[in-house]
């Protein structure tokens, strides 16, 4: 008998390497921001993509707000076009942060996205930062 896993076939190794390497290239997570901040390697534009009011209930240490429905070549004309920007949201559930990352690729700036967003931050056991006190089970949804 042969398991859910295993009722479609895994890709050839030389095609899931490409793969796997390929994704990378996309995205980055929560632990390697966090360790690169802690060393203080930051060579990147960390952007919250969710809505003002959210950034100011929590987001993580570093970030800056750019609320993805609004996000425009006007915003970014003081960056560089080889600042990588690497991209949030509230969680897997949300694609803010993949609707950032399409904008920031069409005005050719190199983007990646930080898998998990704010959930993934929180679920990593990371601080955030806010102007407000960050109670457990607070909102912090995307409203993008």
């Amino acid at each position: 008998m042969t398991s859910l896993v295993r009722s479609t076939a895994a890709a050839p190794s030389a095609i899931a390497l490409m793969h796997f390497c390929n994704r990378l290239t996309f995205e980055t997570d929560c632990s390697d921001v966090y360790r690169s901040q802690e060393t203080g390697e930051v060579d990147f534009v960390l952007v919250d993509v969710r809505g003002p009011e959210a950034f100011a209930r929590g987001h993580v240490p570093g970030a800056i707000n750019l609320p993805g429905h609004g996000l425009c070549a006007e915003q970014l004309a003081g960056y560089p076009r080889d600042t990588l920007f690497v991209v949030y949201c509230a969680g897997p559930h949300c694609n803010g942060a993949n609707k950032a990352a399409v904008k920031l690729a069409a005005l050719e700036y190199p983007v990646k996205e930080m898998i998990g967003g704010i959930t993934g931050w929180l679920a990593e056991g990371f601080p955030l930062s806010s102007g407000q006190p960050c109670r457990e089970g607070a909102d912090l949804s995307c409203a993008c």
